[in-house]
């Protein structure tokens, strides 16, 4: 899955990460805009009037990545909320919350798939999911963290801890 996600070369492992997760998936030209408005902003992103190396893209039609390589400049909390606002403003435009952390991401059938948090035992139990679907992990901080801890299964995620069923009472 990760093969079809064009992510860049050449950002050090430390990049920040942040991942923003659409309620829903965007249409072609909804991702050609979104893509242009992020390279737009990736292109001026500056802290503290340097600029910052960044890169930001919409990818599985529904999760928008941002990477800022601090090796150079040091992404301050002004260029953070400055990221926050692009995000906003394409939250407004196109009418999706990019900010729902209770919608669970996974990969089924190659499209990302979202479930409410309350939701996982009942997907489980029904067969929509198993313990090697992928999840989004979309807590990762860092680039390395994104290479290798971003799409992994259920079993290895944070969740796994809630699934362990209890025994009866």
């Amino acid at each position: 899955m990760m093969n079809n996600i064009n992510l860049p070369s050449g950002f050090s492992p430390a990049s920040r990460v942040w991942i923003y997760q659409s309620n829903r998936p965007f249409n072609d030209q909804e991702t050609i805009e979104i893509n242009e408005q992020l390279h737009q902003f990736t292109a001026q992103w500056n802290a503290h009037g340097d600029p910052v190396k960044g890169w930001g893209a919409l990818v599985l039609n529904q999760v928008i990545v941002l990477i800022a390589d601090e090796t150079q400049t040091t992404v301050s909390g002004c260029s953070t909320d400055s990221s926050v606002r692009v995000i906003k403003s394409i939250e407004r435009q196109y009418n999706v919350n990019m900010f729902d952390r209770l919608l669970l991401g996974f990969i089924v059938k190659d499209k990302v798939q979202l479930l409410p948090m309350a939701q996982l035992p009942y997907a489980l139990e029904k067969g929509f999911i198993d313990e090697n679907t992928l999840y989004l992990n979309n807590t990762v901080l860092t680039r390395a963290e994104l290479d290798s801890q971003w799409l992994i299964p259920l079993k290895d995620s944070w969740l796994a801890a809630k699934l362990v069923k209890t025994p009866a009472q």
